[in-house]
């Protein structure tokens, strides 16, 4: 089963651009960390605000935050689809590095994804 790719877009043929399950659950939790609470309008609690961090103070502190965050919204917003299994935050100077390990529940595939936030 595919479904619609985030961010909408078309393909060679001119029709509405497909993800497959895997990709589409990459993408999900793509938008999970990159929306700000209260971004959109009819689910006001859909987001991490890990952008809103990323601002703070970079360090351990900022890192310890972000990962709560994240790991807190991605189980909320996601867990019928996967299963966060961790969150890994680092503090560079002016990013921080996420990485989100999962599983995905229909094929039980392990999966990493790298999400770096800079300032």
């Amino acid at each position: 089963m595919t479904t619609m790719r985030f961010p909408f877009s078309f393909d060679r043929r001119g029709r509405t651009a497909e993800a497959n399950p895997a990709d589409r659950i990459r993408q999900l939790i793509e938008q999970v960390v990159f929306t700000s609470l209260g971004e959109r309008v009819n689910r006001p609690t859909f987001g991490s605000d890990a952008a809103r961090l990323v601002f703070a103070p970079n360090g351990d502190l900022a890192a310890s935050a972000t990962q709560l965050v994240v790991q807190g919204a991605l189980t909320q917003w996601l867990a019928d689809l996967a299963v966060i299994q961790a969150v890994d935050v680092v503090s560079d100077d002016a990013a921080l590095t996420i990485t989100i390990r999962y599983v995905i529940r229909a094929t039980q595939e392990p999966q990493i994804v790298h999400v770096v936030q800079s300032g």
